[in-house]
């Protein structure tokens, strides 16, 4: 592996792609009128701070990614990059990513990336070998990218802003629960506590995931009701609301990882569709 490569899997850069995607809706949202490169500049700082935070949690969890399967071949466990170079990293690319978030838009969009950063970096790492509250702590700067990415465009933390944070905030939940449920074993080696009940992957666990996911409905509903967008998003985030929940009947029923797997995959997929209905039917 050359550090070049290194370096770019410290950013985790599918992850922070995907986070970075949710602030340039944010922003689109918030705009008065749509301007691609602004919402490009966007994502790139989002991008840079997110993959700042990714390397911090890599770097606190060095001895713990050494245990689990799935992170032992990451460059900071194989001694590809030392810690040092690792902290000069996420200096560099943080202060990049805050940055452009200052020049190109405002402070208020860089500070709420920098209260993400630490929470995500130095709040939630060290939470998840202590409590399952873990989670609920994580989606704080998980939900934070479509508000950021508002206030970027309007320089003020509006109830539409929140609106976009209350979805991803939710969101989270069946999403870190279900990916949670299908690695235990690999978690349970680093001694992660992710799932919210003791018993792990049972019934209660699973309640848990399809009650979330239930609240999440009512809620992607209220950017119709503060009019920010018209009833084809509704529609749309309604039946993937229902679809998403169905799921979670299929985990109530078996309590198996293959149910799991399958709101693992459908995560992945409602959130992209509802955000970009949200900007098309703006359109």
């Amino acid at each position: 592996m050359t550090k070049a490569r290194a370096y770019f899997q410290l950013l985790k850069f599918r992850l922070s792609l995907t986070v970075a995607f949710s602030s340039a809706i944010g922003y689109l949202l918030g705009a008065q009128e749509f301007n691609w490169s602004r919402a490009l500049l966007v994502m790139v700082g989002g991008l840079a701070v997110t993959g700042a935070a990714n390397t911090i949690n890599q770097i606190f969890e060095i001895d713990l990614d050494r245990l689990m399967k799935r992170t032992a071949k990451r460059p900071l466990p194989l001694g590809v990059l030392s810690v040092t170079e690792a902290w000069v990293f996420v200096l560099l690319v943080g202060g990049l990513g805050l940055g452009l978030l200052t020049y190109f838009f405002n402070p208020l969009a860089a500070a709420l990336s920098l209260v993400s950063l630490i929470l995500y970096g130095f709040i939630y790492t060290p939470l998840k070998t202590i409590s399952p509250i873990c989670v609920a702590v994580g989606a704080i700067p998980g939900g934070m990218p479509p508000l950021i990415g508002w206030v970027a465009a309007t320089g003020v933390l509006g109830i539409e802003g929140w609106v976009l944070f209350g979805i991803q905030f939710m969101w989270q939940f069946p999403h870190f629960w279900a990916i949670a449920w299908v690695l235990d074993d690999d978690y349970k080696k680093a001694g992660f506590k992710m799932l919210p009940t003791p018993g792990g992957k049972d019934m209660r666990t699973a309640i848990q995931i399809m009650t979330y996911t239930l609240v999440l409905i009512p809620l992607s509903l209220l950017p119709l009701y503060f009019g920010m967008t018209g009833t084809t998003y509704a529609m749309v985030a309604a039946v993937c609301g229902v679809l998403f929940l169905m799921q979670t009947f299929y985990l109530m029923r078996t309590c198996t990882k293959k149910a799991a797997m399958r709101i693992m995959f459908g995560s992945f997929l409602y959130l992209p569709i509802v955000q970009i209905a949200l900007v098309m039917d703006k359109i």
